[in-house]
């Protein structure tokens, strides 16, 4: 049966560009879905290095202003994979031309503009997700399944970790393609909303909402050059590192730590979940494999188990290769792109994390900045009262 196209108009050919162009080329490759993302249109400012992106990945055409590419009849879905303060108007446009949206996270740059984004989106009616595509690895999947099936009991606490090591050097400057997440007026804000986001998502995916954070950040090198001006000098106003502690909604405790200045560590996302009857530990660097204990196992044999997670029977792994053989990085959008493309064709609410889910993730975010400016803690909004 021949299958129905999904016409795909991208913004942004960096990191997530890629990333984003990669999960339509092989989506159908592996997952038998309805539905086939045609790679219509892609959409940025630098005119040779927008076709030499959309040659490599094989996008049709090309447009150099967003506003033309929503405009277009012959696309169904905008792909938002550019820097976080164009997240806003791109969603806005998109929602009032009836499209479909996907967006890269975090959602916007604050609450505000992200409750914007999804009143628009939710009048609108069209389905949406944000690519928080942790959630999406098999292990965190098989997480989220031991926690539902109730193998840790009740949950007392979280603890998250992500750090990484590239903004060290003082000599990096502020803006422009490849550092714009150093330039608050682009990202919003710094580890917050770039690493913490995601731990963020995750840990609500998993337990639960958060309902009051205390918080402290730094920023350690407080002024950098402008990367178009070297001889200019700007205070830097992201935060390099943050720590908060957390209470979630069901009464458990967490913790999470972020900064991009851990020498050492280039990707490390970590949490562990204990609860009464067990504890789940997760690395991305071990990104195949889910640490497990379990109290109820005899005296004899007490201790943490190593699963690797490549049977068929662990989540997406049917999908892949034979047990045994790792996937990466970049299934995880496959991955999410699959269950984005199989909620179309099932008819069912916006696959999650949808725009409602990401706000909430943001709210939490903007707690954390607050509480940290105040040194107090922080009651976060409910992103369904807003």
């Amino acid at each position: 049966m021949a299958k129905k196209k999904l016409n795909i108009g991208l913004i942004g050919y960096g990191f997530m560009g890629r990333a984003h162009s990669n999960a339509y080329c092989k989506v159908n490759k592996f997952f038998d879905l309805e539905y086939e993302p045609v790679l219509k249109a892609t959409c940025a400012r630098n005119d040779e290095k927008r076709s030499a992106f959309a040659q490599n990945w094989g996008w049709e055409s090309e447009e150099s202003d967003w506003r033309r590419l929503i405009e277009r009849d012959d696309i169904d879905c905008i792909d938002i994979g550019s820097p976080n303060n164009t997240h806003l108007d791109i969603a806005l446009a998109a929602a009032a031309a009836g499209k479909m949206v996907l967006c890269e996270k975090p959602l916007a740059m604050n609450a505000e503009e992200g409750l914007a984004m999804t009143e628009a989106i939710e009048k609108a009616g069209v389905a949406n997700m944000v690519w928080y595509n942790y959630r999406r690895v098999p292990a965190i999947s098989l997480a989220k399944q031991l926690i539902e099936e109730g193998r840790l009991g009740e949950i007392y606490h979280y603890r998250a970790k992500y750090l990484q090591d590239w903004t060290i050097s003082p000599d990096l400057p502020q803006g422009g393609e490849g550092l714009w997440r150093l330039d608050a007026d682009v990202a919003g804000s710094g580890v917050t909303g770039d690493l913490l986001a995601h731990s963020i998502d995750t840990a609500i995916w998993l337990i639960g909402g958060i309902s009051k954070v205390s918080a402290m950040t730094e920023t350690f090198i407080t002024e950098r050059a402008v990367h178009d001006d070297p001889d200019t000098v700007k205070p830097v106003r992201i935060d390099d590192a943050c720590a908060f502690l957390a209470r979630f909604n069901n009464g458990a405790l967490a913790t999470f730590e972020s900064t991009r200045y851990a020498r050492g560590r280039k990707n490390q996302n970590t949490f562990e979940v204990n609860g009464e009857h067990g504890s789940i530990y997760f690395d991305l660097e071990d990104a195949h494999q889910l640490q497990f204990f379990d109290n109820r196992d005899d005296d004899h044999v007490h201790g943490w188990r190593t699963i690797l997670v490549t049977d068929t029977e662990h989540p997406y792994m049917d999908h892949w290769w034979v047990p045994g053989c790792v996937i990466g990085y970049e299934h995880t959008f496959i991955n999410a792109l699959a269950d984005f493309l199989k909620s179309l064709e099932e008819g069912q609410d916006p696959v999650r994390p949808n725009f409602r889910d990401a706000l909430e993730t943001q709210c939490v975010c903007d707690a954390v900045l607050e509480s940290a400016a105040t040194e107090k803690w922080q009651d976060v909004p409910s992103a369904d009262a807003k």
